[in-house]
């Protein structure tokens, strides 16, 4: 009688670490499906948002995907003879598809194709047009009698600079006031001689 009972806990004891076996099991392959099901959604993701296009929310019309282009380029702008200063982190990283970074207010990063600087100071919160530059707190720098704005791309006067899009190593003036030739020749130089950090 002790022989069967001895086999009989025996059977119990293997059937028990069996039913355990099979339960670790099943519990191992309910974690891997798990992690596997999160690890696709965040692959996916993380492609959709690397090859996001101007479909996506808050990406410029018209614009070709993140990481189509990637362009620098300096910019200058001059009321009444002050500088105005990007570098403030209202001005930083507004838009994934052309923005200001790393408290650098002097070099504009454009990430996509068919952005034009017309989107970046949309982001930036900034009115601009061929006649006036808006400010947030609604001062208006616009063209009248005695004061002028003012475009120059590389150099050369332009009536209109929010349609441009950028392109490697250019450098952007833009100046209201009532500034001589000798005046704006003298932003001239000062644009041409800001480093573009890249």
């Amino acid at each position: 009688m002790g022989r069967k009972e001895r086999r009989e806990r025996e059977e119990k004891r293997d059937s028990y670490a069996s039913k355990r076996s099979s339960e670790k099991r099943k519990q191992t392959l309910i974690a891997v499906g798990v992690f596997s099901v999160i690890a696709v959604i965040v692959g996916y993701s993380a492609y959709t948002f690397a090859t996001m296009s101007q479909t996506a929310p808050g990406g410029p019309e018209n614009a070709g995907p993140l990481g189509s282009d990637h362009a620098h380029a300096a910019i200058l702008v001059k009321i009444f003879g002050d500088s105005f200063d990007f570098s403030a982190p209202a001005y930083q990283i507004k838009s994934s598809w052309i923005h200001f970074e790393g408290r650098d207010g002097s070099t504009i990063h454009k990430h996509a194709t068919g952005v034009t600087l017309g989107y970046l100071f949309e982001t930036l919160g900034l009115g601009l047009d061929d006649q006036c530059f808006r400010f947030q707190d609604g001062r208006n720098f616009c063209t009248n009698e005695d004061y002028s704005l003012k475009f120059y791309i590389n150099g050369e006067k332009v009536d209109d600079i929010r349609d441009y899009e950028i392109s490697e190593d250019d450098r952007i003036l833009i100046s209201y006031g009532g500034e001589t030739q000798e005046e704006l020749e003298s932003q001239l130089l000062e644009l041409q001689a800001q480093d573009i950090i890249k």
